[in-house]
């Protein structure tokens, strides 16, 4: 069977990035260094089975897009999924953080969340039941 094995993003600082997805989700880095083409820093950061590639060229010149705006962009990163088992003390820590969340919803089969990161990134916090 297939299965996902990571994301790669682009984001300003891939070393605060990772260290805001480690802090939050409780993930850690499994690899860093000069990307492949040589022209940037890469960080991988998530668990033992996947991840999420934080990539930085030297001048990223993409600028944050607007809340969104992802839905309305062929070929756009929409959102990532992040499932957590207590999304009470997620949400506590997303917030007491800075970031603003919305668009909570119950639905089956479970709970969720979501809130954008200073790239631009909508992150969904989900919990299953």
């Amino acid at each position: 069977m297939a299965y996902l094995e990571h994301v790669n993003i682009t984001v300003a600082d891939p070393k605060a990035t990772a260290a805001l997805f480690s802090e939050l989700f409780g993930w850690h880095t499994r690899w860093e260094g000069a990307s492949m083409n040589g022209a940037g820093y890469t960080v991988h950061v998530g668990t033992t089975t996947s991840y999420v590639a934080v990539y930085s060229g030297h001048e990223p010149t993409q600028t944050v897009p607007k809340a969104d705006a992802s839905y309305a962009t062929r070929g756009a990163l929409n959102h990532i999924a992040v499932v957590v088992d207590d999304l009470d003390a997620t949400q506590a820590k997303i917030e007491a953080a800075g970031y603003e969340t919305h668009s909570h919803a119950d639905y089956e089969p479970g709970r969720r969340f979501y809130f954008h990161e200073e790239n631009g990134v909508e992150i969904e916090v989900v919990a299953y039941d």
